[in-house]
């Protein structure tokens, strides 16, 4: 009988430490942090969400009643380190209060589209039948026939001004892609072994829907709400731009260019910081959804 040498014990070892599972976590995390890209992106998120929490800490001045009337529309310095606007108000602080109204944008209409969504999509995909191919199915190819940002409008118009109603209106012009992207990943997991392993020893209905098949269908779920909230954030802007969202005093990025447009001779800078601010954050959430989709991605 043959005695094992110390070099095949290393290299036991060595193949037994190499085929070691590796974490799911890390391995997720590995794939995200592998995209330069999407770091980035998560940065300008993660900064985003920093400035909204803390901006009473960073704002140097009240984004709406400090106002100066006798510096107004000034170029940065004296101060201000962007400006003032028309009412002699610090940009830099409108801009910083203005991640406020952006970050709740994001979460309140998506919120609004997952909380209907999701649960119409599940039922739809898992039930299947006249309902869903010629009912629900049909309400959503109308709905999405729309753009999203005009469908938002029309609905704002109808529902009046006003932030929170901007906020309805945008969450439901989203609903229609929660609807399809959650109906189409059901449809793809339902008939999988381990759904029909739960519905053979007896699970109902609603815990096959709920603890199998949903937790499961969630990925491109998660994916689209990170990059519909980059959408959420243009559609405030444009319906604040438009009068039918934030109104003009409330520090938004969209009511700020809307000022910004009648002093475009003047001071062309009024416009350009909050366009920034705009482009920077949706790049930021388009980044970050993209990585997402890479880390979530089996394949």
């Amino acid at each position: 009988m043959s005695v094992p040498s110390p070099s095949m014990e290393t290299s036991l070892t060595a193949q037994e430490t190499v085929f070691q599972r590796e974490p799911q976590w890390q391995m997720m995390l590995r794939r995200f942090t592998s995209n330069k890209l999407a770091v980035f992106g998560g940065i300008i998120v993660c900064v985003l969400v920093l400035t909204a929490i803390f901006a009473p800490f960073i704002a140097p001045y009240d984004p709406v009643y400090s106002q100066d009337y006798q510096n107004v529309l000034q170029p940065p310095g004296n101060g201000h380190i962007l400006g003032t606007d028309d009412l002699g108000r610090d940009i830099f602080s409108r801009i910083v209060f203005g991640a406020r109204l952006s970050i709740q944008a994001a979460l309140i209409s998506v919120a609004i589209a997952v909380a209907i969504g999701v649960p119409i999509g599940l039922i739809t995909g898992y039930v299947g039948g006249f309902w869903d191919e010629w009912i629900v199915m049909r309400v959503v190819d109308a709905l999405q026939a729309f753009p999203s940002l005009i469908l938002a409008l029309a609905m704002a118009a109808a529902l009046g001004g006003g932030f929170y109603n901007a906020m309805i209106a945008i969450g439901i012009g989203f609903v229609p892609s929660f609807i399809r992207i959650t109906r189409a990943q059901v449809m793809a997991v339902k008939n999988l072994e381990y759904v029909q392993a739960a519905r053979a020893i007896g699970s109902s209905d609603l815990r096959i829907m709920f603890l199998h098949v949903l937790p499961n269908a969630m990925g491109p779920v998660i994916v689209q709400i990170t990059l519909s909230m980059a959408s959420a954030i243009i559609s405030e802007a444009g319906l604040s731009y438009l009068g039918l969202g934030a109104s003009p005093e409330q520090p938004s990025w969209g009511s700020m260019l809307y000022i910004a447009q009648g002093y475009l001779n003047v001071q062309p800078l009024l416009a350009v910081w909050p366009g920034l601010a705009i482009f920077f954050v949706v790049l930021g959430f388009n980044l970050f959804g993209d990585g997402i989709r890479e880390m979530l991605n089996p394949k």
